[in-house]
């Protein structure tokens, strides 16, 4: 299932108003003003988990509609010159009534270099722009493994990784600023 040697163009302000431009009927030969990519190299599973605990009551009784928790987290480390593994961690929750109906757990990586990019701008194309391009593949794994455990496919709504590459921003702002200088 590894996918080999993608490559991903970001969007510039410039880029999205030439393409805006070309919809008018204009020039579509517009150039972007950046050739900022992102090689994805391979893709993976690094650890996939999907409990039934309570099977096969959960299966046989009408239960109603479960209240599904999900969580997100993104890290990347630098494991050779101008590369990363990117990991997408994604898991769902679904209870009904304090009765687990099924957890399931994923760590989705990428090996991913990015090209044409410099100091302050390869953390947010890391940490935003790869977990977009892995985030398709890692939810129709666990669609897939909520349906083969005999329940609904549980479709996870698009993430906003720039919403959670703030939210990891601030969280380590304030853990710097808790602790003591030295």
């Amino acid at each position: 299932m590894a996918k080999k040697d993608t490559t991903a163009k970001t969007d510039t302000d410039a880029s999205k108003g030439a393409s805006k431009d070309a919809s008018k009927g204009e020039s579509a030969n517009a150039q972007p003003t950046s050739d900022r990519q992102l090689v994805v190299h391979a893709q993976y599973v690094k650890d996939f988990s999907f409990e039934n605990p309570n099977a096969p009551k959960v299966l046989t009784e009408n239960l109603g509609q479960p209240d599904v928790e999900i969580s997100v987290s993104v890290g990347a480390k630098l494991i050779g010159e101008n590369q990363y593994e990117v990991v997408l961690n994604l898991g769902a929750k679904a209870v009904v009534a304090e009765t687990p109906m099924f957890l399931v757990d994923l760590t989705y990586a990428g090996l991913v270099s990015p090209q044409g990019v410099t100091g302050d701008d390869i953390n947010p194309l890391i940490m935003i722009e790869a977990p977009r391009l892995l985030f398709p593949f890692a939810r129709a794994l666990i669609s897939d493994a909520t349906r083969d455990g005999g329940f609904m496919p549980l479709n996870i709504q698009p993430v906003d990784f720039v919403a959670v590459y703030k939210h990891n921003l601030e969280r380590q702002a304030a853990a710097a600023a808790e602790k003591p200088a030295n």
